[in-house]
């Protein structure tokens, strides 16, 4: 019986052959139908390469290789860099004979911006803004020399003077725009384009439960932490840019004014803003005819808010993210939110992410604000809670893990939120994990707020893994009203074990505490105790022939930082306070920190093995003491004037802010340049920012008209 070949092609090359010679062949061990099988495998990668030669003449089909010989068919002009936060050079390539089509419009210079950049743009033309002697044939009414002061829609919140939609006439101003980048001056003139470009992102979070004030339940607040806060608008989404964009294609901060005049573009189900009233598991969208728009900011007179609304309205005020009833709520009934706040860093929760509950079976789904601990027990020895709402969970919570035979992989144990959900952990004291020996427990997607993340100290030797993957472990544990820390002597993460090893991702915390012995690993983070001086990384005091245990509130303080913490490992993270460690490997970091007066520390960075560890492409005080430095700022050749001058300036350090760790434009270029791949350091070091900049820079150059000259600058 002769063995069936297995490649169709070999086959189809041994039926060629005359039934003499396939005779013969069976007789003789088949040896000629082995060589028809070796030539069919060629043959079939022959075909598929001579198929994949006219695939690589499109741009939607082409190999990656061909990307850019189809480019340079059309002249496409190869960018700075690749940022991976950006769309890709293939999509740049498809749509240049598109953008070349209606090369020298302000509507493509606006695509362009945001194609390149990934942020949303408006372009203008200055020159169009102008305070001008006009002709009389051909009058410019939108131009007129005098504002009208009482027209509160071109001078209120969204435009600004000198903003992206100021329609204001303004005189000339002769320097060149394209000079300083970011443009910050030469904008009116006639060659000039700018191009206005909008960082802080407008992150939603759907089916957030109110926080009511203690002292008055029909006051409320929007920010699940009961802080004041800022709401965005969510941008409206257009494949093609046909017309110049306007507010509502921008993610704007919202104010009182500008939202009151156009409430029903940004209230209501699928928009920016909406209420709920939830009974149980229904929810029912507050009508547009029951809200208002005003503004209720404290009242010194009263002491409580401005702006009362009557009984049957419910007064929403966008800028300080505030709520407040005219009656109270029947009994049983809640309000909930879908809102948008500001994030210029996507990191932390709410930032975008991938689902990581599959794959860790079973899944058992928690909504609503049920109790989370028996679903933890379920899945002790491996299996994923997760979370499929923004509900706030207000109780002690303890993730028990039961380790598996020696030699097999780790037991998981995932406790994650689900795609597009922000909920809320309040722990009473602490969120503890009691982990037994090869076991991890991942933590993703939540803010955890009330206590830190606490790992005991078992005793044994056995290695433990603790991940943190976009997370926001509140800096001061709570936030006051006014958005400061609460409480910013507490620590968020205590890591009480000396062979156990955290892993944080994308996250947001608070100070560290780490006992000797154990490893941090700390990626595209930010670690802030919310003073520089302050200490953010350190050990815990030893304990005299015991377990290290947190028995209660006064053990989850930071500690004033003489006791090192294990090895710490940080990669593109912006460190606000001093570290303590035993040894620190660091890059692409920003590590702000100062010694206050009568500080035990002899420096603000301090690491005890300096014959190891590396500190690398990274910001740090002068007189730190780590390991070897490498390519570091401020460079210890320059003159002291110039080491004085670097520094990273932010534009926000409170937590909460929509710029919140936002390297400002401002900031030396050896900082905003300064990693190894020529971008931000810092947390800021994903969003590429500067390879952002130079490549829209050289797309302005190459679709301008002739004689115009284009700058961009910075909305938010």
């Amino acid at each position: 019986m002769s063995t069936p070949i297995e490649t169709p092609t070999g086959q189809e090359l041994f039926d060629l052959l005359p039934v003499v010679h396939r005779l013969r062949d069976g007789e003789h061990g088949q040896v000629l139908r082995a060589l028809m099988e070796v030539l069919g495998e060629q043959v079939d990668v022959l075909s598929e390469e001579i198929a994949q030669l006219y695939d690589d003449q499109f741009i939607e089909t082409g190999s990656t290789w061909a990307v850019p010989y189809l480019g340079d068919l059309v002249g496409y002009r190869v960018r700075h860099g690749q940022a991976p936060v950006v769309p890709s050079q293939r999509a740049e390539v498809a749509n240049t004979i598109a953008y070349r089509r209606r090369k020298g419009t302000v509507t493509v210079v606006e695509q362009l911006a945001r194609d390149v950049t990934g942020w949303p743009a408006r372009a203008v033309e200055f020159f169009e803004r102008l305070v001008a002697t006009q002709y009389m044939n051909h009058v410019r009414p939108h131009a007129v020399a005098t504002p009208d002061f009482r027209d509160h829609e071109s001078l209120g919140w969204v435009t600004r003077l000198n903003g992206a939609f100021d329609d204001l006439a303004h005189t000339a101003d002769v320097r060149r725009i394209a000079a300083a980048k970011p443009a910050t001056s030469g904008r009116y003139n006639i060659p000039n384009v700018g191009v206005f470009l909008w960082r802080v992102e407008a992150v939603p979070i759907a089916g957030s439960p109110l926080v009511p004030l203690a002292a008055d339940p029909l006051r409320l607040r929007f920010d699940p932490l009961g802080a004041d806060t800022q709401l965005f608008a969510q941008p409206r989404v257009e494949d093609e840019i046909i017309h110049v964009a306007t507010p509502v294609d921008m993610p704007l901060p919202l104010g009182v004014r500008y939202l009151g005049d156009h409430v029903a573009t940004y209230y209501g189900p699928g928009r920016s803003i909406v209420l709920e009233r939830q009974t149980g598991a229904a929810a029912t969208p507050v009508p547009l005819i029951e809200m208002c728009v005003c503004d209720l900011s404290d009242d010194p007179s009263t002491g409580g808010w401005a702006h009362q609304p009557p009984v049957g309205e419910i007064a929403i005020d966008p800028g300080l993210g505030r709520v407040y009833l005219g009656a109270p709520l029947d009994a049983g009934t809640r309000l909930v939110a879908s809102f948008s706040v500001g994030h210029a860093i996507p990191v932390g929760a709410g930032a975008a992410r991938a689902d990581t509950a599959a794959g860790v079976n079973p899944i058992i789904a928690v909504d609503h604000g049920q109790n989370l601990q028996p679903r933890l027990n379920a899945v002790a020895s491996g299996g994923t809670v997760r979370i499929t709402d923004s509900d706030r969970y207000e109780q002690a919570v303890t993730v028990t893990t039961v380790s598996g035979p020696v030699g097999k992989p780790d037991t998981v144990v995932q406790l994650v939120a689900g795609e597009g959900q922000q909920p809320l952990i309040v722990a009473p004291i602490a969120l503890r994990l009691q982990m037994q020996p090869r076991t991890t427990v991942v933590l993703d997607g939540f803010t955890i707020a009330g206590g830190p993340v606490v790992l005991e100290e078992t005793g044994d030797r056995e290695p433990r893994t603790v991940v943190v993957r976009n997370c926001t472990l509140v800096p001061g544990v709570e936030r006051t009203a006014d958005g400061e820390p609460k409480r910013p002597e507490r620590a968020s993460l205590v890591l009480l074990d000396p062979w156990a090893t955290v892993q944080i991702e994308q996250s947001i915390v608070g100070p560290i505490v780490a006992v000797a012995g154990s490893r941090v690993v700390v990626r595209d983070s930010a670690i802030d105790s919310s003073d520089q001086a302050a200490v953010a990384v350190c050990g815990r005091a030893p304990v005299a022939g015991g377990l290290r245990t947190v028995t209660g509130v006064a053990d989850l303080a930071v500690g004033d930082g003489t006791e090192p913490a294990g090895e710490v490992d940080l990669h593109e993270c912006t460190v606000i306070g001093g570290i303590h460690c035993t040894q620190l490997d660091a890059s692409n970091t920003l590590l702000i920190a100062e010694l206050a007066t009568g500080d035990p520390r002899p420096v603000a960075v301090h690491a005890r093995r300096r014959q190891v560890g590396c500190v690398r492409y990274s910001y740090l005080p002068e007189e730190s003491r780590v390991g070897k430095r490498y390519r570091c700022a401020p460079h210890p050749d320059d003159p002291l004037a110039v080491r004085a001058a670097t520094r990273p300036r932010l534009t926000s350090r409170r937590f909460g802010d929509p710029a919140y760790l936002q390297l400002s434009t401002a900031t030396p270029d050896s900082i905003r340049t300064g990693a190894d791949d020529e971008s931000e350091m810092g947390v800021s070091h994903l969003l590429f920012t500067p390879q952002r900049e130079a490549n829209l820079a050289l797309r302005l150059d190459e679709y301008l008209r002739f004689g115009l000259e284009a700058g961009f600058c910075y909305a938010t």
